[in-house]
Order: structure tokens, then sequence, then C-alpha cells
């Protein structure tokens, strides 16, 4: 016979009756879209998420950084169901992201970038895997790009030696070698699924729980840097951080970045160099800002004879030979282990 159930129990189990009752049920997913002057692919990210309503509790928050092309008022006037965050000014990736984690109320928390198109049944194809795995805290699904073709959203962890290799031009010359620096995972195979170092952070499912004891993410990463620190987070927490072969979504790539490819390409090589001063001791870090540096005059010699051989179709080159400049000033500027910002 079994015994009665106490009066905590009872208390227990009354309170969550109560919170059934008069609450709205939890969703499944939150959806969060950072946009920042992507009107039209906000609100088609926007439409391709609604799309999952029918199928799967879903709660879509829009976080803005101050765009100036009425990407808030069409979503308002649009989706008065879509929970929308104006904010007065760009706050960067991590920090505008952080806005909505907070704000959701999702089982999993899915970070989705604004130039994508979730198609129907992918979101529900990761839920379901993320159930059955309760041991995965971070989990991203297979990158269509706009041609049709798979793109690169799995990479390892940067290391002193893989970036002398990228310098000295090694992982390109032995593509696909781990031995000579292959951090991009060129031989990559996406048709499985599989644990990974780092999932990039175009589209990220994080579960609720796991990101209790991560952390929302590091909002010193203005922009870039935090797809390394934050799969390096869900590692050390213990979580798994895993590839999702049977689930897709298609991304339009860059459509903020292109805007300023050279700014752009800075922000992503300090990103690189704030990560391993966060992450690695200040001998590695040395090494680190070391290869960088050296990436960049090299490239910057090469692009230059480039340049200086065909002057009349070499925009290219000259492009970025600024670009590996306006970088090696930065790095120059930052020091080998002051701050760099």
């Amino acid at each position: 016979m079994n015994a009665p159930p106490t009066t905590g129990a009872l208390r227990s189990q009354v309170c969550k009756d109560l919170r059934d009752l008069f609450l709205p049920p939890r969703p499944a997913v939150s959806a969060v879209i950072v946009s920042w002057n992507t009107r039209k692919l906000t609100l088609e990210c926007v439409a391709s998420l609604e799309s999952t309503r029918p199928d799967l509790a879903t709660e879509i928050i829009v976080v803005d950084n101050a765009s100036a092309d009425d990407t808030v008022p069409e979503l308002r006037q649009r989706y008065p169901q879509v929970q929308v965050i104006a904010n007065d000014r760009n706050l960067g990736f991590a920090k505008a992201n952080n806005l909505g984690l907070n704000r959701s109320t999702g089982k999993y928390v899915a970070l989705i970038n604004s130039d994508v198109v979730v198609p129907q049944g992918s979101l529900e194809k990761i839920v379901a895997y993320l159930d059955q795995h309760p041991d995965i805290g971070m989990l991203g699904p297979k990158m269509i790009l706009r041609d049709g073709t798979i793109g690169r959203s799995v990479y390892k962890f940067p290391t002193v030696w893989s970036w002398f290799c990228n310098a000295f031009g090694l992982s390109t010359a032995f593509r696909g070698s781990d031995t000579f620096g292959n951090f991009e995972r060129t031989n990559f195979d996406y048709a499985k699924t599989q644990d990974v170092d780092v999932l990039t952070g175009w589209f990220w499912v994080v579960r609720s729980s796991a990101l209790e004891k991560v952390g929302v993410l590091d909002d010193r990463f203005f922009m870039y840097g935090e797809d390394l620190d934050w799969p390096k987070r869900f590692h050390k927490a213990g979580w798994r951080v895993t590839y999702y072969s049977e689930a897709e979504a298609i991304h339009y790539c860059g459509a903020s970045s292109d805007r300023a490819p050279a700014l752009f390409y800075v922000e992503m090589n300090r990103a690189n160099l704030q990560y391993f001063r966060k992450h690695h001791s200040a001998i590695a870090v040395a090494g680190f800002w070391l290869a960088m540096c050296l990436q960049q005059t090299l490239r910057i010699i090469g692009y230059g004879l480039l340049y200086a051989l065909y002057r009349p179709s070499s925009s290219t080159s000259a492009h970025k030979v600024k670009r590996s400049v306006a970088c090696l000033r930065m790095l120059l500027g930052s020091g080998k282990g002051g701050e760099v910002r």
C-alpha cells in the first residue's frame, strides 16, 4: 500500500495545478532574432517561423539594433503577436541577443540570424532530437546557402599553431589536413550528425536548463568572437555541442556585414584576439598575436605585389591591402597583452 502524500508534496502539486490553470503554456521554442537594417530579410525570417506555430508552440522575439529602414513599425503592423524590442542604438550582436534571451520563456531558445529562412518542419525535428538527447546543450542545423550548396557552419577551436599555418598558407596548401591548421574543418562531413568544437552563430538552439548554468552571451564581444566563446563555455560546463544534419535552414549570409566589409574584417580579427585573451594563457596570447600580425603583413606584401603587377584589374587586391593594413594597425595598437577595444 502506497504511503499518503506529505503536506509539502500536496502543496507543491496544488501550486503546479494553479500555474497550469492561470498561466499560458510554456513555449517549446523561443526564437530570438537580432535585426539591423535588414527589414525585408527579417520579415521573411519571421514569416517562416510563424508557419511553425500550428505544429510547435513558438515564441518569437525580434531585437532591433536601431534600424533606419522601418523594420520595427512594419514588424509591429504585420505581426502584432511578435515581441519587438527596439533599441535606440546598435548594441552589437551579443548584447542584443541577451535582451532576447532574458525575455525568452521557452524550453529551448533558438538564436537565429535575420537573414535566415527556417523551412517548415525544421524546428520540430530539432526539438524532437533535443528531447531525445538531454545531454546536448547546444545544437546547430545544416546551413543551405542561397545557391543550394551546403555552407560551412562547423569549426575547430583556433590554436596558435593553426593560425601560424594559416599565416604561411599551409592550411591552404594542405587543405583538409588537421595537422596543418584545418580549423575551418574543410573536410567535415555535413551529412552526418556529430559532436563538434564550434558551431557558428547563424543558428543556435540551446537548452534553457543549460543556459541557466552556462549563462548568456558575453557582451564584451561586440561583433564576432561570441561564436567561439559560447560553445567553449558549453563544453567547459559539460554539455554536448552537436551539429544536427537532419534539420536545415536557408542562410543568405552577410546581410549586415556586407555593408562595411573592411570594418567587419577588422572586428572579426579583434574578436579572435579577444577570445584568446579570455580563454588562454599570456604566452599563448602573445603567440597568437604574433601569428595574426605575421598573417596580415604577408597579405599586405602579397596583395600589394598583385596590385603593382595587375593594376588595371586589381581593385580586389587594393581592397584587401587596405583591409589588412587596417587590421595590422588594430593589432599593433592592441599590443600583445593589452586591451583589444
